[in-house]
């Protein structure tokens, strides 16, 4: 389990830094990475291009682990993500990522999960539910 976690860890740092530490050593090679608004890469070098072509775009200035679960070769990740482009536009959200591995420890599978910060509720002021009028497109 401590291994793994390393290499998640490592995963996140990356963005961090803007830097490939060893995605060949994180993914396989037949890897599917899909991510909670759509998009999906199905093989490491397809990982490797969204990686570097989208660090020309933006900066992620906090991808912060919350905690692990796991069990057999599943690991689920809680995080807390906050990222922003080059033309000003700042994202964050909290999310999970549901993780299958290898049996030699890269990861398989990849889908992340989002979830709105900015949470409300509904029935504050009335017994019918009051949602915001609000566009989410990373759900």
């Amino acid at each position: 389990m401590h291994e793994r976690e390393k290499l998640i860890s490592l995963w996140f740092d990356m963005w961090i830094k803007q830097k490939d530490y060893g995605i060949n050593k994180i993914f396989a090679e037949d890897v599917i990475y899909t991510e909670s608004w759509g998009p999906k890469y199905e093989n490491i070098e397809t990982v490797k291009h969204w990686f570097d072509e989208w660090n020309t775009r933006g900066k992620v200035i906090v991808w912060k682990i919350n905690q692990f679960f796991h069990k057999e070769n599943q690991t689920i990740v809680e995080w807390y993500f906050k990222n922003e482009m080059n033309n000003g536009v700042i994202e964050e959200f909290d999310g999970i990522s549901l993780i299958e591995w290898t049996r030699d420890n890269k990861i398989k599978s990849l889908k992340e999960f989002g979830c709105n910060i900015n949470n409300y509720n509904p029935y504050q002021n009335s017994d019918e539910p009051k949602f915001r009028n609000e566009n989410i497109n990373w759900l």
